[in-house]
C-alpha cells in the first residue's frame, strides 16, 4: 500500500513541478522569452486545444461551402441541380404521358375507331323490366319544352346547355349534306358535296396539329380548337396549312378535290375524344 502512495505521489510532484520554457538569441544567448509551466498545465492546454480543433473542424463541414471541397460530400448546386431535374423530369413524364393520350385521339379521329360503352347484362335486364311498367309517352307540353331546347342547343358547343357560347362555329363549306352523322354506321361526321377547287375553311380559330396524305381519305387536317374541340377535314385534294401553323376563323387549309369515290368533303368534328354532331353546331346550306 505504501508503494502505491509513494508512486502517486512521485506521479503528482512530475506533474505538478514547475518548470520553465524559455527561449534564448541563439547569437547572444541572452533570454528572448520565459514561460513558467507544469506538465498539467501541458495537457489541460493540449486537451483544450484538441477539442477546439474538433469543434471547428465539425463547424466548417457542416455549416460552410468548404465542405464541397472534401472528398465523399456532395456540392450543394448539385443537389439543387439535381432536385430541379427531378422535377423537371416528373413535369415532362406528366406533360409526355398528355401528349401521348391526346396522339391516340388523334390517331383515332384518323382511322374513325370508337369505344362502345360496355354494359351490364343484368343492368339491361332491370332497367327493361322497369320500363314495361313506366307510361314513357310524350305529353304535348313537353314536346314544345323539347323543340325550345334544341333551338338553344343548336349552336351550342357544349354537350349540356349553358347560358353563354364561347365561341361560334363556320361552315367549312357550302353544300348539300350527302351523308349525316351516324355512329351506328360508324360514319362519325358528316359529307358534303363540293365542287372541284372549292376552298375549305377553317371553322374557327385554332393550331394545325395534322396536315399529312392517308391512304384512305386522301389528305387530311385536322385543326384544334379552344376547350379541346378538334375538327377533321377529310377527302381534299391539297393542303395550305402545315402541322403547328395557327390560322383564323373562316382561314382557308385545303382545297377540295376528286377522291377515290365521289367529290365530297368528310368533315367530323370532337370534343374531348368524342366524336359529336356537326348539324347540331354548324349550318352548311
Amino acid at each position: 500500500m505504501s508503494e502505491k502512495r509513494l508512486k502517486f505521489q512521485a506521479l503528482k510532484r512530475k506533474l505538478l513541478n514547475k518548470r520553465r520554457f524559455i527561449i534564448y538569441n541563439e547569437d547572444t544567448l541572452a533570454e528572448s522569452f520565459s514561460l513558467k509551466l507544469t506538465l498539467m498545465n501541458v495537457f489541460v492546454v493540449a486537451t483544450l486545444g484538441a477539442i477546439l480543433i474538433i469543434f471547428v473542424t465539425t463547424f466548417i463541414i457542416a455549416f460552410t461551402p468548404l465542405r464541397e471541397y472534401i472528398p465523399g460530400y456532395a456540392s450543394t448546386e448539385l443537389k439543387k441541380q439535381a432536385t430541379l431535374l427531378t422535377i423537371k423530369s416528373d413535369s415532362l413524364l406528366k406533360v409526355t404521358k398528355e401528349n401521348n393520350a391526346y396522339i391516340n385521339s388523334v390517331k383515332a379521329v384518323l382511322n374513325g375507331d370508337l369505344e362502345y360503352a360496355k354494359l351490364n347484362k343484368d343492368s339491361i335486364q332491370v332497367a327493361q323490366n322497369l320500363a314495361e311498367n313506366v307510361d314513357i309517352s310524350v305529353s304535348e307540353k313537353e314536346k314544345e319544352l323539347r323543340n325550345e331546347i334544341a333551338k338553344d342547343d343548336k349552336y351550342n358547343v357544349f354537350e349540356k346547355a349553358q347560358p353563354k357560347v364561347s365561341f361560334v362555329l363556320f361552315a367549312p363549306v357550302s353544300g348539300k349534306i350527302i351523308k349525316k352523322y351516324n355512329i351506328a354506321n360508324k360514319n362519325l361526321g358528316v359529307n358534303i358535296a363540293v365542287a372541284k377547287g372549292t376552298p375549305v375553311k377553317t371553322i374557327a380559330a385554332g393550331i394545325v396539329i395534322f396536315s399529312e396524305w392517308t391512304p384512305s381519305s386522301g389528305f387530311v387536317v385536322i385543326v384544334r380548337h379552344q376547350e379541346d374541340i378538334l375538327s377533321v377535314y377529310k377527302n381534299v385534294s391539297s393542303t395550305t396549312k402545315s402541322a403547328g401553323n395557327t390560322v383564323k376563323s373562316g382561314e382557308v387549309i385545303a382545297i377540295s378535290g376528286e377522291s377515290t369515290t365521289q367529290n365530297n368533303l368528310h368533315f367530323q368534328l370532337w370534343k374531348n375524344g368524342i366524336p359529336i354532331d356537326p348539324l347540331q353546331f354548324i349550318n352548311f346550306e
